[in-house]
């Protein structure tokens, strides 16, 4: 095996260079909606394997193929992907009634001042509860677009916070998908990474709050949303995150949604026991493409790690990040740059996974640690990227309801990710790590 080999680390450039590459032409030239994510993205990992598979001559394919099956059958892998799949099924079988009884009870009660407020704190609740940021913004950009409309309040605010406290839950959430990979990736526990998290990610969430209502008081107001909710549909939300932070068995834990969320949803006749069983299954496909992407990636980088690319990187990162602090930055700005060309924090997360496992080693940053960098400046820049699927669901959110907004008017208001980045940066080189005990 050769060390030091940048050669090796060739099957990523092309992945990115043929994901990103076609995603501009199809967002940008072609104008097709949804551009980035018209891509097959197991298409261009497929590829990159090939491109893996054709270097290194010395190595028999045969022999290949056991250092792609050894990546593969790792014991975090497995966990990953049948913690996916639950997810998955428990998301179908809640539905996604509960999100919109949390805002129209929040916003029954509370005074239209504090709408957008409530827009975020909703947002957060809902994503965290659900385990997707796409998901709560998709549920909550109408409700966003209803109380611009009706109040007062200008659109881009009110749909900047769903984005912001979409993103806020996607990185806490203990059935994200983006939580899964990280933690499983690093091989720590979720509670731990939950809490390393939380610390980070609160001040910001603080933060933002605070900033909408400074401006929330500065605007004039007309009126106020209602509309009917229904509580129950929210519990087996609650046994999740509950259960997620006293330190319960994620696969227990999921189980305990997913039995109440049927129960609940056939007994107060939401579906029929036909359809619960449809949903389920929809909810497990819809984790199908994530699955795969852990699967190719780890067969992918499992020949990378062979012929010594990770060793070559490891070598140029240490030239350029000194240190432990410097380290954690690195492995920040890496999941970022990932980010950036796939338009995809779960992606950009499970492809940073093994090279951000050999900096926590080389470095000394616990894997808690390591997790919670990874999953925190993956939303940071997944939340303020144009072209993110968190964007561009909203946007057509917007023009579904007969409302015009662009990218770059909803920016500006993007408070949470730009104060969440400042936190994970005093955090690195401020405040100092405790210690596991």
């Amino acid at each position: 095996m050769k060390k030091n080999n940048y050669k090796a680390l060739l099957p990523i450039g092309v992945f990115l260079v043929l994901y990103l590459g076609l995603g501009i032409v199809f967002e940008y030239v072609l104008k097709i909606p949804m551009g980035f994510y018209s891509i097959p993205i197991v298409i261009p990992f497929l590829i990159a394997i090939l491109v893996a598979s054709l270097q290194n001559p010395a190595l028999k394919f045969d022999d290949k193929l056991a250092v792609m099956g050894q990546g593969i059958g790792d014991k975090n892998i497995i966990t990953m992907i049948l913690i996916f799949m639950e997810a998955g099924i428990f998301v179908g079988t809640v539905g996604r009634d509960s999100a919109e009884s949390v805002a129209y009870f929040m916003l029954s009660i509370i005074p239209a001042r504090f709408a957008v407020a409530v827009l975020f704190i909703v947002a957060c609740f809902v994503s965290t509860a659900m385990g997707t940021s796409v998901g709560t913004i998709t549920l909550l950009c109408p409700i966003a677009v209803s109380v611009s409309s009706v109040s007062g309040f200008a659109l881009p605010i009110c749909v900047a916070s769903v984005i912001g406290g979409a993103m806020f839950g996607d990185n806490l959430s203990f059935i994200s998908d983006t939580t899964i990979a990280a933690c499983n990736g690093q091989g720590c526990q979720m509670k731990d990474k939950f809490r390393e998290n939380f610390f980070i990610a609160l001040p910001a969430a603080i933060a933002t709050l605070a900033l909408i209502l400074v401006l929330s008081f500065n605007t004039e107001l007309s009126g106020a949303v209602i509309n009917e909710y229904h509580l129950i549909n929210i519990i087996p939300y609650v046994l999740v995150l509950v259960g997620g932070i006293i330190g319960i068995n994620v696969f227990i834990v999921l189980l305990a949604g997913i039995v109440s969320g049927s129960v609940i949803m056939l007994a107060t006749g939401a579906v029929t026991g036909t359809e619960l069983l449809g949903n389920m299954g929809s909810g497990a496909s819809g984790m199908f493409e994530t699955t795969m992407v852990a699967i190719l990636v780890s067969a992918m980088c499992a020949l990378i790690r062979e012929y010594g690319g990770f060793d070559a990187l490891l070598a140029g990162i240490k030239k350029i990040f000194k240190g432990k602090k410097g380290g954690q930055l690195g492995m920040g700005l890496l999941v970022g740059a990932m980010d950036i060309a796939t338009a995809n924090n779960t992606v950009a997360i499970v492809m940073a996974n093994p090279i951000a496992k050999e900096m926590a080693e080389e470095y000394g940053v616990s894997p808690r640690k390591t997790a919670s960098i990874l999953d925190t400046f993956s939303c940071i820049f997944q939340g303020i990227i144009p072209y993110g699927a968190q964007m561009l669901v909203a946007l057509s959110a917007c023009a579904e309801l007969g409302e015009s907004i662009s990218a770059f008017e909803i920016m500006p208001f993007l408070f949470y990710p730009a104060f969440l980045l400042l936190s994970s940066l005093v955090f690195i080189f401020i405040i100092p790590e405790k210690k596991a005990k």
